[in-house]
């Protein structure tokens, strides 16, 4: 073993050599050198790995068995990698359907987050925003003026009601509601993310659910609607 290891360590330092030489040129025997050196340490690793098989005395049906084993998992651990962008959106599409308000779908475009809604049973667009990290269900309502929340939601995010005076009339697609203006740490909603947003906060029993209102919305660069999705552009 200590004589593999030094062949080794001379071939590495042959390996190296080489790349320092052939630096300006780009190439090491007709081979690039980024991956000249990627399939160096890859054949030290290989070398180094079927030599402490061969060393334990297994017998080579077993060790080709864990080979393909371990081969295996390194495949599925690539695809996972490769098709991450279509398994978030499956677990999304999931969690959209056991949590009310999830976003179905969360992606990137021309380098903005996008948010997809999917539109509730009582046929209101709903919305599972984070505000200073807690997460309430809202209703988007382009009616609202600005977001809206309730009493309760208010104090999960971290606000005490019982200190704040609801002397500010805001509209909702319910009528006018009495509110106190707040401003968060942070409102999020999947990759879009707003920092020290006014919200208001409506007096007790006065809301039924908190609204996700139009000083949000009017901060995307845009939002559609096409039947029952709602795509939200940062």
């Amino acid at each position: 073993m200590n004589r593999l290891l030094w062949i080794l360590l001379l071939l590495i330092g042959v390996s190296v050599a080489l790349l320092m030489f052939n630096d300006s040129a780009g190439s090491t025997l007709g081979v690039e050198n980024y991956d000249f050196g990627r399939l160096v340490w890859l054949g030290a690793i290989a070398a180094l790995v079927g030599a402490g098989l061969l060393r334990s005395g297994r017998p080579v049906g077993a060790m080709a068995r864990n080979l393909g084993a371990w081969a295996a998992i390194v495949l599925v651990l690539i695809a996972g990698y490769q098709y991450r962008y279509e398994l978030q959106d499956f677990a999304s599409r999931v969690t959209a359907g056991l949590v009310p308000g999830s976003p179905l779908a969360l992606g990137v475009d021309d380098g903005h987050a996008t948010v997809t809604l999917d539109k509730a049973d009582n046929g209101h667009f709903e919305a599972r925003i984070l505000v200073n990290g807690k997460p309430i269900r809202t209703v988007v309502d382009t009616g609202a003026t600005s977001t809206v929340l309730t009493a309760e939601d208010a104090r999960a995010a971290g606000y005490d009601p019982d200190t704040l005076n609801f002397t500010i009339p805001v509209s909702t697609a319910n009528g006018i509601a009495r509110a106190a203006g707040v401003k968060t740490n942070e409102l999020a909603i999947g990759g879009i993310v707003r920092r020290n947003m006014p919200v208001m906060v409506a007096a007790p029993g006065a809301l039924g659910q908190s609204l996700l209102g139009m000083n949000f919305i009017s901060s995307l660069s845009g939002f559609d609607v096409r039947g029952d999705r709602m795509i939200l552009r940062d």
